[in-house]
C-alpha cells in the first residue's frame, strides 16, 4: 500500500527508536543526542550507491571508502572545524568508530592524507551531489511543494583572489602604458591628438546603432543547462552586498545560489564567485528543481525581477512572486508616470512571508553543519564540503517533519 511521505518517515523514525537504538546500544553503550542524529542521517543517506567500488590492481589497497564517506557526513553533524579535529574525536571515541565503520581500536582510523586523498576524489566526483540529488529523488517525487523559496548566500573563503591570464596580460599592458605617459611631452602630445579626435566623431543615431548583444539571462532561455552552468563564473572573487543598514560588506570567496523548498528542504544548488549577480543563476536553479520535484510558486527578492526569469518560472509552469525592485525615479517624493514599483495583492504578499525558509536554511547550514568553516580551496572542492552540510541538514529537515 502506497504511504505519504510523512507516513514513510514515521514509519522510519519508529524502526529507529524501537530497533536500530536499542542494538547499537547494546553494543555500545548509551548513545548522545548528536550520536542519534547521526545514526538516523547515515540510515537515510544512499552512500553505498555511489561510494566507488576498490580497484583490484596492484599496491597498497585504498582505505575503505564508504566509511570515510560517513566520517564526513559524521564531520558535519558534530560541526567539526577541520578533519583533523575529526579524526582525533575518532581515536578517542569508540562509539563514532563504530557508526562510522571502523570496528576495533584507534589504529583503524586512517591517517589524515588519506582523507585528504579520499575527500578529494569525491569532490572530483561529486560524490555528495548525487548522493543529495538521490535522496531528494527518493523522498520528494511524489510529493505536490507548495513553495520554492530561491536566495544566495555569502561563503567565505581562505584563498587568494585569482588572476586569469587574461587579467595578468590586461594589467600589464596598462602598466607600460603608464609608465610611457610619464616620459615627457611626446607622450602627452599623444593623447591630446587622441582627445581632439574623439571630440569630432560623429554620433550615431540609435536607429543605425548595431543591435545590442544578448545578456546571459536571454540567452540561457535557449541553452542547454550543462552550457548554463559551463558559462557561470566559478573561481574564488570579491563579493559585495548591500547590508539592512544601507552599508556595503564584502567578502572574498564565493557565493550558495539554492533552491529550499516547504520544510526548510533543500533541492538544489550552484556554486559560483562571489561577484556573480543572483539572477544570473535563477535560470539554472530553476530548471534543476523543476527536473527535481514538482512545485507551484517559485518566491524570489528583487535581485530577481528581470523579464527573463519570470518568464522562464511561467513556462515551467509555476507561479513566480518576485519582490518588485524600486527602479524608479522619483522627484519631490512624486514617482514619475510609468515607472512606479509594482505592489503585491493580499494574497501574492501572505505567500511571500513563506520566502524566510530559505533564510533560516542559511543560518542552520552556516551555524550548524560547516558552513562557516571552510578549510580547502578551490570551486570544486568548497562545494564538496558544504553538499556534506547540506546532506545532514536536508535529512534532519525530512526528520522534522515527522513531529
Amino acid at each position: 500500500m502506497l504511504t505519504t511521505l510523512r507516513g514513510q518517515l514515521n514509519q522510519f523514525a519508529h524502526l529507529l527508536q524501537a530497533g536500530l537504538f536499542p542494538a547499537i546500544e547494546m553494543e555500545t553503550g548509551e548513545l548522545s543526542e548528536t550520536a542519534r542524529q547521526l545514526i538516523s542521517t547515515l540510515a537515510m543517506l544512499p552512500l553505498h550507491r555511489f561510494v566507488p567500488a576498490a580497484q583490484g590492481w596492484n599496491g597498497r589497497p585504498a582505505k575503505d571508502r564508504l566509511a570515510i564517506a560517513r566520517a564526513f557526513v559524521a564531520k558535519a553533524v558534530y560541526n567539526f572545524p577541520t578533519t583533523r579535529d575529526l579524526i582525533e574525536r575518532l581515536q578517542s571515541d569508540a562509539v563514532l568508530r563504530r557508526i562510522c565503520g571502523w570496528d576495533g581500536s584507534a589504529q583503524l582510523v586512517p591517517h589524515e592524507s588519506s582523507f585528504s586523498r579520499a575527500f578529494h576524489e569525491f569532490a572530483d566526483m561529486e560524490f555528495p551531489q548525487f548522493v543529495h540529488e538521490a535522496l531528494i529523488r527518493d523522498t520528494q517525487k511524489s510529493r505536490l511543494i507548495g513553495h520554492i523559496c530561491r536566495d544566495s548566500t555569502k561563503i567565505e573563503a581562505r584563498e587568494r583572489f585569482p588572476i586569469t591570464k587574461e587579467q595578468a596580460k590586461l594589467a600589464k599592458q596598462l602598466k607600460k602604458k603608464k609608465a610611457q605617459a610619464k616620459r615627457g611631452q611626446k607622450a602627452k602630445a599623444k593623447q591630446d591628438t587622441a582627445k581632439a579626435g574623439k571630440s569630432k566623431k560623429k554620433r550615431i543615431p540609435k536607429t543605425e546603432r548595431p543591435p545590442k548583444a544578448p545578456t546571459r539571462m536571454e540567452r540561457q532561455r535557449s541553452m542547454t543547462l550543462a552550457a548554463m552552468l559551463q558559462e557561470l563564473p566559478r573561481n574564488c572573487s570579491i563579493g559585495t552586498k548591500v547590508s539592512s543598514n544601507g552599508h556595503q560588506q564584502y567578502w572574498r570567496g564565493y557565493k550558495l545560489h539554492w533552491d529550499v523548498a516547504d520544510g526548510q528542504i533543500p533541492i538544489s544548488m550552484v556554486l559560483t564567485g562571489a561577484s556573480v549577480h543572483d539572477s544570473q543563476v535563477a535560470i539554472p536553479l530553476a530548471t534543476i528543481t523543476a527536473q527535481r520535484v514538482t512545485s507551484l510558486y517559485d518566491l524570489m527578492d528583487s535581485a530577481y525581477d528581470a523579464p527573463s526569469i519570470i518568464e522562464h518560472s511561467i513556462e515551467l509552469g509555476h507561479k513566480p512572486i518576485v519582490d518588485p525592485a524600486n527602479r524608479g525615479k522619483t522627484t519631490k517624493n512624486v514617482i514619475v508616470p510609468g515607472k512606479a514599483k509594482r505592489e503585491f495583492t493580499p494574497a501574492e504578499a501572505q505567500r511571500y512571508k513563506e520566502r524566510t525558509i530559505v533564510e533560516r536554511a542559511n543560518g542552520r547550514l552556516k551555524d550548524e553543519f560547516g558552513g562557516r568553516t571552510i578549510r580547502v580551496r578551490g570551486p570544486v572542492k568548497v562545494m564538496a564540503h558544504l553538499m556534506f552540510g547540506v546532506l545532514a541538514l536536508t535529512v534532519d529537515q525530512l526528520l522534522r517533519l515527522t513531529g
